[in-house]
């Protein structure tokens, strides 16, 4: 037995186009299903729905808007996120160097062994 394919889904404007093009004959469902992989069950469920009048410009559209809140969403939690940590950034503050030039780094831990002469570069 196969294991079956991950979980997908279409989005409404994509059905919409779909089931027009083959109400109009511009591709057929066999071919539909080859170059979409898509079950012929499925597409006979959309061509239902969109022969309902359930696949309308409408929804497609709420669909997108939809996402688009979706998405502003999760762009308005990252810089929030981003924000937070930048705040962080400017309060913490820094360790002062020995020169006012040089980098400063913190290293721990025991001080490295010089090689014997033994490792080549």
């Amino acid at each position: 037995m196969t294991s079956r394919g991950p979980y997908r889904r279409h989005s409404t404007p994509f059905k919409l186009q779909l089931c027009q093009d083959i109400r109009a004959g511009v591709i057929g469902r066999r071919d539909a299903q080859r170059t979409h992989q898509i079950s012929a069950n499925l597409i006979q469920l959309w061509l239902t729905q969109f022969d309902r009048g359930e696949l309308n410009d409408e929804e497609a559209e709420a669909s997108v808007l939809a996402e688009y809140e979706t998405r502003i969403a999760a762009l308005g939690r990252k810089v929030g996120q981003l924000t937070m940590e930048l705040d962080l950034a400017k309060k913490t503050p820094r360790m002062p160097t020995a020169n006012g030039s040089e980098r400063s780094f913190v290293i721990c831990g025991p001080e490295i062994a010089p090689s014997g002469g033994g490792a080549k570069p």
